[in-house]
């Protein structure tokens, strides 16, 4: 056992989160997202049963966002003519300032289907059972 780990890092995950590098990426996907297909070439991790803010949440207790970059963190951008809401980015944005002084200011939108090329380039790719749409999220890490 190790202490201050938050339970919801399954060993996988932290063994993933220690292995990454300055400037890799890691997708946090919800349960809308192509994963298999998407991290084809890099690693999928299930976290089924388990939403993106609570992962998030964890992730970044140990995962510092990356400073030579203005926007560390990438949101799927919503379809043009899209009506669907996200309010879950505003929790995202939340979540973020609690880790990174920053906070809201380290957070862009790409459009979807640049995202998905942006993500098959990711390092790791986590699949959650998150039910929010457009709620996929994408962090770069920085170093510590």
């Amino acid at each position: 056992m190790l202490k201050n780990i938050p339970a919801i890092l399954s060993p996988e995950l932290l063994k993933t989160l220690c292995e990454m590098g300055h400037s890799d990426r890691i997708v946090i996907a919800d349960g809308n997202f192509p994963s298999e297909s998407i991290g084809k070439n890099s690693k999928v991790i299930r976290c089924d049963g388990h939403g993106v803010p609570e992962l998030l949440d964890a992730i970044l207790t140990l995962f510092p966002l990356d400073t030579y970059v203005d926007k560390p963190v990438s949101l799927m951008q919503v379809m043009a003519g899209d009506t669907a809401k996200t309010p879950i980015w505003e929790e995202y944005k939340r979540i973020i300032a609690k880790y990174d002084p920053r906070g809201a200011a380290t957070v862009g939108e790409i459009e979807r289907f640049a995202f998905y090329e942006e993500a098959k380039k990711a390092y790791a790719v986590i699949a959650t059972g998150e039910k929010a749409v457009y709620a996929n999220i994408m962090l770069q890490k920085g170093v510590v």
